[in-house]
């Protein structure tokens, strides 16, 4: 796991600040590499190959700078007799692929990656994602040169950028910012199961996808048994599982919460490594799993660590929400961040549950898109402004409400209802272009016939909020604390099969993640398998009314960043809580605002630095 960047026509640029800047990405080795006008920065967190798997790699015309591991390249080597290795790094392995097979490699990758291939003969630079976007990877042209980094805070740091209003205007509707764009201009996220070629004498571009899970999901298993579509979907989380614990020359740990999706991990790593280190947090103010996460941990004798963290928001928050370089508002990052830097005492690897919901269907969401449930209820939405407005997150009535509000609602509305619902049936945006072409999207994946209701969100939720999301909040909170983080539900064999199961595999009745939990009955103790889904749950309502109070407060003040994209009067009536508006919604508009103003006071105190 590592940190890269590189500039073509780099002369004018500081190559040992953004060495600096990705130092925490890799602090056991670093390099910058110059060959006339290409510079190729690598610093590394050493997982596998300890000893030889330094970066840049060499080989004849070609030079390889990797983010990231391939868990299948011991097995693929089999597939290049005619090169003599040098080292048992997966990144000679990468390269030799792609000097054998081209754009066909991806295909054979299981892994997590962002990387740079440099070919001299052809002068092109050669950019790839991994088919989730794992591995973040930005990139720029300006100023006639062309700047790509694996963290937004590398560019910044190096050049003054443009902020995109578009983009912020999508963050504060959406709560993230749709797929390649980010706050500036003319600085791009590289896709999920993307390729990019540069010209290194033009600084022409090509960009090819070459994965999209929607293949995955038009493409649906034959029909079989139940029982013989459970036993291949335990088999390919084994492996997926084995996979990533045996491959590393360092110890590899595991996070543990109350649900099923990490402690089925657990359960399958734990028959492999004797006495597995599992961590479980503990943080005042939030729900404590730790009684739940003691069961597996029990169970399967792993050498368990409750760590029990009392967390200074008023000392923290602005140094943990600066290290993703854009305005990021999931609140889940906050303890993330924390139970990351704990673990990281511990063992520099750890395995996790991301993605589990997004392929099997773990949101409560997902009932209704798996039933009529949804239209039947969005018959009554014309009744919805009478109904008192719920006052609680998690009750019964909150859930009806939402829903019946998204019955009536089509496109972005009916997608930011039933996902982030932020502002949605509290303020209006007038839709730039990003939120525009956001809209286009979900409206031409929800006119797809070859989907399923069901279908159509999980593949929206992979593109949207898991991409753009969850796994920025997971890579930046696990790397700013030198942490490598393996995701066993985001293989390829995972990624490729279960998008193709039916829909009662994954939703049933009123279930989540039906096979998920019927694998765990083999695995888990029963107290275990109906947790409902909860993540890193914390209290905003505290957070903005008691803890950050006060910076939440003396940040939205008068003259405040936010009142470029709303009226001085609709804020004024959120911090004094007389719109009638539910408290958690209250809550969860605050925050996105305070971390859109911590952002944006960190731009000014950089540009005044620079």
């Amino acid at each position: 796991m590592c940190g890269i960047a590189g500039i073509i026509n780099h002369h004018n640029y500081d190559l040992n600040n953004i060495k600096n800047s990705l130092m925490h990405r890799g602090p056991d080795d670093q390099a910058i590499y110059v060959d006339n006008t290409i510079a190729l920065i690598h610093t590394r967190l050493a997982i596998q190959d300890v000893k030889n798997g330094q970066q840049p790699f060499h080989y004849e015309q070609y030079s390889i700078i990797f983010n990231g591991e391939i868990y299948n390249h011991l097995e693929l080597r089999q597939l290049l007799p005619e090169f003599n290795f040098r080292t048992n790094s997966d990144t000679e392995t990468l390269l030799y692929l792609y000097l054998k097979f081209g754009e066909d490699m991806f295909a054979r990758l299981d892994g997590m990656f962002a990387f740079c291939i440099y070919d001299r003969s052809h002068h092109t630079l050669i950019l790839a994602r991994d088919r989730a976007g794992k591995k973040p990877l930005y990139y720029s042209q300006m100023n006639g040169s062309f700047l790509f980094a694996s963290e937004l805070n590398s560019i910044k740091n190096i050049t003054q950028l443009e902020i995109n209003e578009d983009a912020i205007q999508c963050y504060l509707r959406a709560g993230f910012i749709y797929k390649s764009y980010t706050p500036y201009k003319n600085v791009h996220k590289l896709e999920g199961g993307t390729f990019l070629v540069v010209n290194i004498d033009t600084l022409q571009t090509k960009t090819q996808k070459y994965y999209d899970i929607l293949q995955s999901y038009t493409d649906k298993t034959p029909q079989a048994k139940f029982t013989d579509v459970l036993h291949e979907t335990e088999e390919k989380i084994k492996k997926s599982v084995s996979d990533r614990l045996l491959s590393s020359d360092v110890e590899v740990g595991a996070f543990l919460s109350g649900g099923i999706d990490s402690n089925i991990v657990v359960a399958m790593a734990s028959k492999l490594t004797p006495k597995l280190k599992t961590f479980t947090v503990k943080i005042d103010g939030l729900f404590d799993e730790s009684s739940l996460a003691k069961l597996a941990a029990q169970k399967y004798q792993t050498a368990h660590t409750e760590l029990q963290i009392s967390i200074d928001l008023n000392r923290d928050i602005e140094h943990i929400l600066t290290h993703y370089g854009e305005p990021f508002m999931d609140s889940s990052a906050i303890p993330s961040f924390y139970v990351s830097r704990e673990a990281k005492k511990s063992v520099n690897v750890v395995l996790n549950g991301d993605g589990a919901d997004e392929l099997f269907g773990g949101y409560r969401r997902y009932v209704p898109m798996a039933s009529s449930l949804l239209s039947q209820l969005g018959r009554l939405s014309p009744i919805k402004s009478w109904l008192p407005k719920p006052s609680q997150k998690q009750s019964p009535y909150n859930y009806l409400h939402r829903l019946i509000s998204m019955g009536g609602k089509k496109g972005l509305d009916f997608y930011l209802s039933a996902t982030s619902d932020i502002y949605e049936d509290v303020h209006c945006f007038n839709d730039g272009p990003i939120l525009t072409e956001m809209n286009a999207f979900i409206a031409s994946i929800f006119a797809n016939t070859q989907l399923t209701q069901l279908s159509k969100m999980l593949y929206l939720d992979f593109n949207l909020l898991l991409f753009s999301d969850l796994l920025v909040k997971m890579d930046i909170a696990t790397m700013a604390n030198s942490l490598e983080a393996r995701s066993p539900f985001l293989s390829k064999y995972l990624l490729n099969f279960v998008p193709s199961l039916p829909d009662n595999c994954k939703v049933k009745g009123l279930v989540t993640k039906h096979i998920l939990r019927e694998i765990a009955k083999k695995y888990l103790p029963p107290e275990l398998i109906n947790q409902p889904k909860r993540g890193f749950e914390v209290s905003l309502k505290q957070w903005v009314s008691i803890d950050l109070k006060d910076k939440i407060y003396d940040s939205l003040a008068p003259g405040c960043y936010a009142e470029n994209y709303m009226n001085r009067d609709f804020i004024n009536k959120i911090l004094r809580d007389n719109n009638k508006v539910p408290e958690e919604k209250r809550a969860k508009i605050l925050w996105n605002l305070f971390c859109l103003e911590v952002w944006h006071q960190n731009e000014l105190k950089n540009n005044y630095l620079r």
